[in-house]
């Protein structure tokens, strides 16, 4: 196991299996000492834990459970990662996370949201964790799903 595993370990947390994509794509590849993830939903075995829109009110997903989906989509983009490197100790900078938020249309407190991403991938992998970072709310995300987060990682040659 490797020290970001051992890492997610003190939090509880494993990587998961990598998610089958919903499309005509891979998870993740690698050009050069860049590894570029798609973008990855909050799935829990297969499942989406929650759907809908992130807002305040009834019937859209609390931004708290959005963030905590946040660190689902985190910890799955590190699992396409490592399906295409195998060893996470390779990486030497998580260089820019991207996170989209299916908000209501009052919602802007996106950036907290994509927190739970961020936070996360700087717990994993420490200092090599700090990133740059777009925080995006969207109408809509495949699935109904309330958010979805890509990275994009430099490994060693």
């Amino acid at each position: 196991m490797s020290a970001v595993e051992d890492r997610l370990a003190e939090m509880g947390l494993s990587v998961p299996d990598v998610a089958t994509p919903a499309g005509a794509y891979v998870p993740a590849l690698r050009e050069g000492n860049l590894v570029f993830t798609s973008g990855q939903l909050p799935m829990v075995s297969g499942d989406l834990p929650q759907t809908g829109k992130v807002g305040d009110g009834h019937g859209l997903v609390p931004a708290g459970d959005a963030k905590a989906l946040a660190q689902v989509c985190a910890l799955n983009a590190i699992a396409a990662v490592k399906s295409v490197i195998g060893d996470l100790d390779q990486v030497t900078r998580v260089v820019k996370v991207v996170g989209f938020v299916a908000s209501d249309p009052s919602f802007t407190g996106q950036p907290g949201v994509i927190n739970g991403a961020s936070e996360l991938l700087g717990k994993a992998f420490g200092d090599a964790g700090v990133h740059a970072r777009s925080a995006v709310g969207v109408a809509a995300l495949p699935l109904d799903a309330p958010v979805e987060v890509e990275i994009v990682v430099a490994v060693a040659d």
